[in-house]
């Protein structure tokens, strides 16, 4: 996409504007995708909701999120870019000021559902953005400040509210969005540019209410675990969504102008790159959701010394990711994907293996371990993903990475939590000390994502050191 690209020569002060405020929205909107698990307990007290409601405030954002990503191809191709990005804003911060004013925990679900319905369509639009106004051939640099963003906001989420939650209400956190997210708006007027070629088509509705068979596996996944659940309807639920989700499939390959164009998977490369950040994506959120649950449960630290302890992982998956991406782009995607997976399946091995001795400065290193890995694969992954399709699939391309990565994610977080809670309650059930029982649930996780990642290095093995491929239309 020449003409994209070319929109900036000559003005690099211009250019620099337009990726600092669109990484500093996508930021933003990152953050409040990890961040209210710490504010959980007080929210709970302040709605006199039960747990298992409040975590609606999560679960439910990531059921919309996975609704709004395959829409994104669609949206960027009938709307301007930057009408796109400030009506993404204007949604957020209209759902963060409900949430900032909600009288009952409904009214925060609505708040809450509006926030997730702009960053699902943000998230993969702005790496669509990002790999289209890059030349190829410094994609690895470009996407490595990318994955700075994502990486670096799910990994600090928890430690920035933590922080604000020290000082100030749970409201203060939201207000810190509204007043980012409020500047971020009023500067794209300015910086914000169209850098993307329309394509006017009519949005395909039948595949858009097909596509909901999505919200169907991800809700059933997220029920698994969980006590007093009616498991007829929720196979009921489960298989009425596969069907949805299979025609939504098979709808998107007889379409002639597809709402997501699933051929994209016709290539080789790009489909091991989808399944590859899938599982770097795993490995960092069961990381920042497993980990402190640990710190607290086995090593008995404070819920204040446990976010502080995800501190050393967060700060080192930022450093390396814009590394990773100098280095893709030197020594080539695979090995640097190779690298990356080697450093996660030795984190969560040496996690299994040596499981009784490793204590708290031993859990942090391997976390360092484990998240610098994932700097070395997600986003290098979604690069060669992209280097593997034509620049005009480029917007379908990142919006399959991202849907498949959420599905994966919450997959992940679904069943590390089933596996601690069977194996414990097993162990339990022996008559064994509650202590040991816990350590044998967070041994059986951490062999889990062990073999996971195995799988994982697999998958980079097989990679082809190719050039750009077509897909067959």
């Amino acid at each position: 996409m020449e003409e994209e690209t070319d929109l900036f020569k000559g003005n690099r002060s211009l250019h620099n504007w337009f990726v600092g405020i669109l990484l500093a929205g996508t930021f933003t909107m990152s953050i409040s995708q990890s961040s209210l698990s710490t504010a959980y307990p007080t929210l709970m007290r302040y709605f006199g909701v039960s747990a298992t409601t409040i975590q609606w405030l999560t679960t439910g954002f990531m059921l919309v999120m996975c609704i709004m990503m395959p829409i994104s191809p669609w949206l960027l191709s009938n709307v301007s870019f930057k009408h796109l990005f400030q009506a993404v804003l204007l949604l957020f911060d209209l759902g963060t000021l409900i949430i900032l004013f909600a009288p009952s925990f409904p009214v925060m679900m609505l708040g809450r559902i509006l926030e997730a319905m702009g960053v699902g369509i943000l998230f993969p639009s702005y790496q669509s953005v990002m790999l289209t106004i890059t030349p190829e051939e410094s994609r690895g640099v470009t996407m490595g400040v990318v994955g700075l963003v994502m990486g670096s906001a799910l990994a600090v989420g928890p430690i920035i509210s933590g922080i604000v939650l020290k000082f100030t209400t749970w409201q203060g956190l939201f207000i810190v969005f509204a007043v980012i997210i409020t500047v971020v708006w009023l500067l794209s007027f300015k910086f914000i540019s169209d850098v993307m070629t329309l394509k006017r088509t009519k949005l395909d509705y039948i595949s858009v209410i097909s596509s909901l068979g999505f919200i169907g596996i991800l809700y059933v996944i997220n029920q698994i675990g969980k006590t007093q659940v009616n498991w007829s309807q929720q196979l009921i639920l489960l298989v009425v969504s596969i069907l949805a989700v299979g025609y939504f499939v098979f709808r998107q390959f007889h379409q002639k102008t597809p709402m997501l164009e699933l051929r994209v998977l016709k290539t080789f490369n790009y489909d091991l790159a989808v399944l590859l950040t899938g599982v770097s994506y795993i490995a960092l959120i069961v990381t920042t959701i497993i980990f402190p649950l640990y710190y607290q449960e086995i090593l008995h630290l404070s819920p204040f010394v446990s976010g502080m302890a995800l501190v050393p992982g967060a700060v080192f998956l930022s450093i390396l990711n814009p590394v990773s991406g100098k280095l893709a782009d030197r020594i080539g995607f695979k090995r640097v994907l190779l690298i990356g997976m080697s450093m996660i399946t030795l984190g969560w091995g040496i996690l299994f293996v040596f499981f009784s001795g490793v204590h708290l400065i031993g859990m942090i290193v391997l976390a360092m371990l484990i998240e610098g890995g994932n700097a070395f694969v997600m986003m290098p992954a979604v690069t060669l993903g992209a280097n593997s399709l034509p620049d005009k699939l480029i917007a379908h391309g990142t919006a399959v990475i991202t849907t498949v990565r959420q599905i994966l994610g919450s997959l992940g977080v679904a069943c590390a939590t089933i596996i601690l809670t069977v194996v414990t309650n097993n162990h339990l059930a022996k008559g064994e000390h509650v202590a040991i029982a816990s350590q044998m649930g967070y041994r059986a996780v951490f062999f889990t994502f062990f073999l996971v990642a195995i799988v994982g290095l697999l998958l980079a093995i097989s990679l082809k050191n190719s050039e750009k491929q077509g897909v067959n239309r």
